[in-house]
């Protein structure tokens, strides 16, 4: 005995399944096409993990150099010391070598 499907059937379907129909139909809507649906909202906490490690490795990195000009302006010796290290300068009469490694 083949089911039918006819008015009268799909109407009792659909009565019978009203909430379960309506809670699917939801669940997709908020999904899919909803404009914060689901997947953006994924996406932007991903997004907002990664720019909270972001902000972690800068704010180390301007801790770092605060303490690197800290020293440096310490004393003239440090200065001094910074000047021929990072930008090979060098006093009159004075030559410099490079070696690389």
């Amino acid at each position: 005995m083949a089911t039918k499907f006819t008015l009268e059937n799909i109407k009792f379907f659909l009565s019978k399944y009203k909430y379960v129909i309506t809670f699917v139909l939801f669940v997709l809507f908020v999904t899919f096409f909803d404009e914060n649906n689901l997947i953006k909202q994924v996406q932007a906490k991903r997004e907002i993990s990664h720019l909270k490690k972001e902000i972690k490795f800068y704010q180390k990195a301007i801790h770092h150099d605060q303490n690197k000009i800290k020293t440096i302006n310490s004393s003239l010796d440090s200065l001094e010391t910074f000047a021929r290290e990072e930008y090979l300068m060098k006093r009159e009469n004075e030559e410099i070598f490079i070696i690389k490694e």
